[in-house]
């Protein structure tokens, strides 16, 4: 299974690399289009190297594992990306900016939520990188075989065989889950910060206002999954509904499958507002769909994946979140409708990309 998972991954980082590396460039683009003085698609191309750069910055370090590119690709972005714009690197000499504040349209602006009152203190920089960086290095320790943490920590698992007199088992390792990293860095920030219990209290309680949308979707989610998924052990002796979905998809759609499965994938995302949700939704079916037209089942799961991520701009729950933080609430159908644009660029790409690894590079 760990050698599954890095051939996914390296399918992944291999169709991202095309599709995510011109995501800056299409954002920018829409951006000139939609709120600049001119309208213009073409004051967005005018950036392509500098974009380019940028998108390469993020999609580059998937090389590193699954578990990387959301961590280091924001870190790229800072330590090369940001310097690289201040000195004007790649920048065209025209610089493009907003019209006036006075020309702006009514659905620009929106209304920010009241300032935390709790007092602020300047940290030096060093301290301020401190989570983020540790966050990188526990991960990078934690997943390397030559070392032996990744060992360790999935030695201790938890898990229920037979549930409720069935054939279906389940198990997890508590220890090597991501979220564990998390919890461990917040308790080295708290030291080290040197905060008080108040203040930590106070932003596990922000944080905990801030998922419990996503987390309500996921309590409720896995078990309708699980269900999904184990469908099969019944008494009538039927197909599980992956398998059954499987069979009518093949049937329908033969060869031209890796076309459609990065919209399925989003599809998941959309409704679930998780791309984890979709990927433990879908994948058994995905995989089964392969399996049954012949077609590598590590380029399916790569697209199944690339799909959830795409469908995770437009779900409502992310939407709603960035849009309480830039102070944007009451935009979210706007925010939605701008955001299906590069959303169905990365997937129709990603599957036309999918169609040429099947069957003239696979």
């Amino acid at each position: 299974m760990d050698q599954f998972l890095q051939d996914v991954s390296l399918q992944v980082m291999q169709i991202d690399i095309f599709v995510g590396t011109f995501m800056p460039l299409l954002l920018v683009m829409i951006l000139t289009k939609v709120f600049g003085e001119n309208r213009s698609f073409k004051e967005g191309l005018e950036i392509w190297k500098f974009a380019i750069f940028s998108g390469l910055a993020f999609t580059v370090p998937a090389f590193l594992g699954p578990e990387f590119p959301a961590i280091f690709g924001g870190l790229f972005g800072l330590l090369i990306v940001v310097p690289a714009a201040k000195k004007g690197s790649l920048l065209p000499e025209k610089k493009w900016d907003f019209p006036a504040k006075k020309n702006w349209e009514s659905n620009w602006i929106g209304s920010l939520l009241e300032e935390d009152v709790i007092p602020r203190k300047k940290l030096p920089l060093i301290l301020a990188w401190v989570p983020y960086i540790t966050v990188g290095v526990i991960l990078v320790l934690t997943r390397l075989e030559v070392l032996p943490f990744k060992s360790l920590l999935q030695s201790f698992t938890l898990g229920w065989s037979n549930i409720l007199g069935t054939e279906i088992s389940a198990s997890l390792e508590p220890l090597y889950l991501p979220g564990a990293v998390f919890i461990v860095v917040v308790l080295i920030t708290f030291f080290v910060h040197g905060m008080k219990a108040s203040q930590l209290g106070h932003a596990m309680g922000v944080s905990s206002r801030a998922i419990v949308g996503t987390a309500v979707t996921l309590f409720t989610a896995v078990p309708m999954v699980r269900i999904f998924i184990n469908s099969g052990v019944n008494g009538a002796g039927l197909l599980s509904m992956p398998m059954e979905l499987a069979n009518a998809a093949s049937a329908t759609l033969g060869n031209s499958w890796p076309f459609f499965s990065p919209l399925i994938g989003s599809l998941g995302s959309f409704i679930s507002g998780s791309a984890t949700f979709s990927n433990m939704m879908f994948t058994l079916f995905q995989f089964s769909v392969a399996d049954q037209i012949a077609i590598d089942p590590t380029l399916i799961i790569a697209l199944q994946i690339l799909g959830s991520n795409a469908g995770n701009m437009i779900c409502v729950l992310n939407v709603v979140a960035a849009a309480s933080v830039v102070g944007l609430l009451g935009k979210e159908g706007e925010i939605i409708r701008l955001t299906f644009y590069p959303m169905l660029y990365y997937v129709f790409f990603s599957g036309a990309l999918g169609l040429i690894y099947a069957f003239l590079i696979g």
